[in-house]
C-alpha cells in the first residue's frame, strides 16, 4: 500500500520533515535508528540528521510494518533483513517536482527565517555572557 501523498523530490530531509511525512514524532525516528541498522541518516556539519529519499521510504515501510501489519520491532527488523536478501523493496511513490539546487539544504524561506531568529538569539546570549 502506497501513501496517499508523494515524497518531495529533494536531496535531503530534516528529521521534522520526515516525521511529518510519516505522521510520527521525531523521537520515534531517533528510536527506530537504534533498532533498524539500515536506517542511518547522515549528519550535517552542525550535527543535524539529514535523511535521503531511501531513508524516507524505509521509514514509511517500517511504519507500515509496525502500525498496519502489527509486526513487533524484532519481526519488522527480520522481515526487512530477509527482504533485502531475497526480494526487491517495493517501489516508493514518484517524485513531485525536480530537486532544488544541490547546495540548498534549507530551500524554503520559513526555514531561513527560523535560522535567522536562532542566530540573533545566540548573538544576544553571547553578548550577555561577555
Amino acid at each position: 500500500m502506497q501513501p496517499a501523498f508523494e515524497i518531495p523530490d529533494k536531496l535531503y530531509f530534516r528529521i521534522g520533515e520526515v516525521a511529518r511525512l510519516a505522521g510520527i514524532k521525531p523521537y520515534v525516528l531517533r528510536f527506530w535508528e537504534t533498532e533498524f541498522p539500515a536506517l542511518g541518516p547522515k549528519k550535517s556539519g552542525t550535527g543535524h540528521r539529514l535523511y535521503r529519499r531511501k531513508d524516507v521510504e524505509l521509514v514509511l515501510e517500517i511504519k507500515r510494518l509496525l502500525y498496519e501489519k502489527r509486526f513487533t520491532i524484532e519481526g519488522a527488523r527480520k522481515f526487512l533483513e530477509t527482504r533485502g536478501k531475497s526480494e526487491p523493496a517495493p517501489r516508493g511513490p514518484k517524485a513531485v517536482k525536480p530537486a532544488k539546487a544541490q547546495g540548498d539544504l534549507f530551500p524554503d524561506t520559513s526555514s531561513n527565517a527560523v535560522l535567522d531568529t536562532v542566530r540573533k538569539e545566540l548573538l544576544a546570549l553571547a553578548e550577555l555572557l561577555k
